[in-house]
C-alpha cells in the first residue's frame, strides 16, 4: 500500500514509518522542523499541517491507499498556550484528512488519546463509554473524533493511545527519554503514586495500527495500550532499575495528587482502557511492562 503519514518525526510516526517500510509499504511522510533521519520514508515532505491548501495538494498528488494521522500538539500546556494553532492541528487537520480519505476512497487511521476520559473510575473504559474531557487537549481530541467519524464513517478508524514508551527519532519524546534527560541534566522528576496509566511502546502501537489498516471492515473508535495498569511512580522506578541507575544518580520524588491540587484538576487519576474490541481482532498483542523495558534505548 501507499501510505500518507502525518507526524512522521514523532514518537508513533517514526516507529510506524520504519515498521511499514519493513513490511513492504511505500510511506510518504510529513515532518515539521525535525531534520534528522527517519528510516522508512519513501518520500519526505516538509509541510505546515495547518496549511489546508498545501495538505490538499500533497495528498491528492500522492493518491495514497491510506492516510495515517499521527500528528498532534499533545502537551496540554502547549494547547493552552496557543489554542488557535492547537485547534488547527488537533481538530481541523483530522477533519480535512477525513474528507480527503472519503474523496480518494482511502483508509484513514486517526490517533486519539486516553485523555478523552476524566479518569474518575478504576474499571477500564470501553470505546463506547461517554467521554468527559477535563482539559483543552482532551476537548480537542473529542472534537477530532466526532469530526472524523461524521465526515468519513465508512473509511475511518480512531485509536485512542495511552502514555507512550519507546524510542523516538529525536530521542526526546517518550517517557523514558524525558526521564533520562532530566537525570542527565541534574533535575529530579516528581512522579505521582496515585495516578495510574496503562503504558505501551510506540512500536507496539504502530504494529497494531499497521495491522488495523488491513481490516477495512473495522471502523469506529478503538483502544490500544499495554497489558498493565501502573502508577507513574512505579513506572519511573522500573525504568531506573532497567538502566541500572542508582537512587543517587537518578532521584525521583514521590508525590500525590493532593500535593498539586491546581495541576491535578486537569489530570486524570486513572486511565485504564478496555482493549478487547481491537485486541481480539489482531495478531499483535498488548505488551506487559516487562516486555517493554528491553526495547528502550539510552538517549
Amino acid at each position: 500500500m501507499k501510505l500518507f503519514l502525518t507526524g512522521a518525526s514523532g514518537l508513533v510516526g517514526g516507529n510506524f514509518a520504519q515498521l511499514a517500510a519493513a513490511r513492504g509499504h511505500e510511506v510518504v511522510g510529513v515532518v515539521g522542523r525535525f531534520t534528522g533521519e527517519i528510516p522508512g520514508l519513501t518520500q519526505r515532505l516538509v509541510l505546515d499541517l495547518t496549511d489546508t491548501a498545501a495538505i490538499n495538494t500533497a495528498i491528492n498528488a500522492a493518491a495514497p491507499d491510506a492516510i495515517v494521522n499521527c500528528a498532534a500538539i499533545s502537551e496540554p500546556a502547549q494547547c493552552d498556550a496557543d489554542p488557535t494553532r492547537s485547534e488547527a492541528m488537533n481538530v481541523a487537520l483530522p477533519e480535512l484528512l477525513a474528507r480527503l480519505a472519503r474523496e480518494l476512497d482511502a483508509r484513514l487511521l486517526h490517533l486519539s488519546s486516553e485523555q478523552v476520559f476524566d479518569g474518575q473510575r478504576t474499571t477500564p473504559y470501553a470505546p463506547h463509554d461517554p467521554t468527559h474531557p477535563i482539559n483543552r487537549y482532551a476537548t480537542q481530541k473529542v472534537a477530532s473524533e466526532r469530526a472524523v467519524h461524521a465526515v468519513a464513517p465508512a473509511h475511518s478508524a480512531t485509536v485512542r493511545a495511552p502514555l507512550l514508551m519507546g524510542n523516538s527519532p529525536g530521542r526526546r519524546r517518550s517517557l523514558h527519554e524525558r526521564l533520562l534527560a532530566d537525570w542527565s541534566a541534574g533535575r529530579t522528576p516528581k512522579l505521582y503514586t496515585d495516578e495510574f496509566r496503562q503504558p505501551c511502546t510506540a512500536d507496539n502501537l504502530a504494529a497494531a495500527l499497521l495491522e488495523l489498516l488491513e481490516h477495512r471492515d473495522l471502523c469506529g473508535v478503538f483502544h490500544w495500550a499495554g497489558a498493565e495498569l501502573l502508577s507513574r511512580h512505579e513506572i519511573g522506578l522500573r525504568i531506573r532499575a532497567h538502566f541500572n541507575l542508582s537512587e543517587a544518580d537518578a532521584p525521583i520524588i514521590a508525590i500525590t495528587r493532593a500535593d498539586t491540587p491546581a495541576a491535578s484538576a486537569q489530570r486524570q487519576p486513572c486511565l485504564a482502557l478496555d482493549l478487547e474490541p481491537l485486541a481480539s481482532r489482531l495478531r499483535t498483542r498488548p505488551q506487559t511492562f516487562a516486555e517493554q523495558l528491553p526495547l528502550l534505548l539510552p538517549s
